[in-house]
């Protein structure tokens, strides 16, 4: 029997896509249930389309309301798109507990966000502060939250939730450090972090060859590194993250969270571009203007001096990838461009 296929990407409203994860989770045979086509963008700007069985949707949604000690009845606020897996995952973890989702206007018991939107409710939108600090609990993933703005949050009354995850693995399924209940945790010689459990995605559509490069034997190899310590899973950044400039290896990811403790307020994103002098020349990105002579000083005193950038931008948002995640590529584009 050939399994239906239900697109994500498509315009579909959310009472559309409710209706059909509900009649999805209704059907008795795993075999006959429909394959969910998330589409999801890399570092390295490549979209893959992940399939994701109805039995690893719902094994996600079961899992996630069991860690937040959600009950029937008790209600999800949407704030995401559900053209991707954070969004989509709302809607069935609400369809598990018998309840519509609401918006930000309304009250909710739980809901789940990006770090871009927690900033945003800490920097003036009150609403959404309000909103975020009348829930039992606000899952916050999709990309690093910073420790200053963790404290932030957690000090202005919102109990986060840190969640890890990808669409790979039908989104977080490391709640606060701690993997989901059925989900394992494993580090590579690499040192890079690879997952198993029911949550996981049954492949990339029309790819078998990339998604044979990252699955085998029941686990998914990601590309972030990370290690275990007393069973809690601790993230170090993207294999992909560190670039060779000068001779050196610099990671990105350790440039960002220096800057992001130096200068809570300011948002930073490093890149890189091909150069003759230094084969990968360090560039940054911040969303406010700051003393370029400030960042350099903290750089050199805790990475070293092959973690200055070379060049600077400043715009009023930082290049992303779907739902907060920043976009390395596009902004690499960025200072290629400026060399014209």
């Amino acid at each position: 029997m050939k399994t239906s296929v239900i697109d994500i990407g498509l315009q579909r409203s959310n009472p559309e896509l409710v209706q059909a994860i509900s009649a999805a989770f209704a059907q008795s045979q795993a075999e006959s249930a429909p394959t969910f086509i998330v589409s999801t963008t890399g570092s390295t700007g490549v979209v893959k389309r992940v399939q994701i069985s109805t039995s690893a949707l719902a094994n996600s949604s079961k899992l996630s309301n069991a860690a937040l000690g959600a009950k029937s009845g008790d209600v999800w606020s949407l704030l995401l798109s559900t053209q991707h897996i954070a969004g989509l995952n709302v809607l069935a973890r609400s369809v598990l507990l018998g309840t519509q989702v609401v918006g930000v206007e309304k009250r909710a018991d739980y809901s789940a966000i990006v770090p871009t939107q927690l900033h945003k409710a800490l920097t003036g939108d009150n609403e959404l502060l309000s909103h975020l600090k009348n829930c039992k609990a606000v899952l916050v993933g999709g990309a690093a939250l910073t420790n200053e703005l963790l404290e932030k949050a957690v000090s202005n009354g919102i109990k986060v939730v840190t969640t890890y995850g990808m669409t790979e693995t039908c989104g977080g399924c490391v709640y606060d450090s701690v993997p989901l209940e059925g989900v394992s945790i494993a580090i590579t010689n690499e040192g890079l972090i690879k997952i198993s459990g029911p949550i996981l995605a049954s492949g990339y559509e029309n790819e078998d060859e990339l998604w044979n490069q990252s699955f085998n034997n029941g686990w998914f190899t990601t590309n972030d590194l990370g290690n275990l310590k007393d069973g809690k899973l601790f993230i170090s950044g993207r294999a992909d993250d560190v670039i060779i400039t000068g001779g050196e290896n610099v990671s990105l990811f350790a440039i960002e969270s220096q800057l992001s403790s130096a200068f809570p307020e300011v948002t930073f994103l490093a890149t890189s571009i091909p150069d003759p002098q230094w084969g990968a020349k360090l560039c940054l990105i911040s969303d406010k203007a700051i003393d370029h002579n400030k960042i350099s000083e903290v750089l050199l005193l805790n990475l070293g001096r092959a973690a200055v950038p070379k060049e600077f931008l400043e715009l009023t948002q930082i290049p992303q990838i779907g739902i907060g995640k920043p976009d390395r590529v596009k902004a690499a584009a960025l200072f290629i461009d400026k060399q014209r």
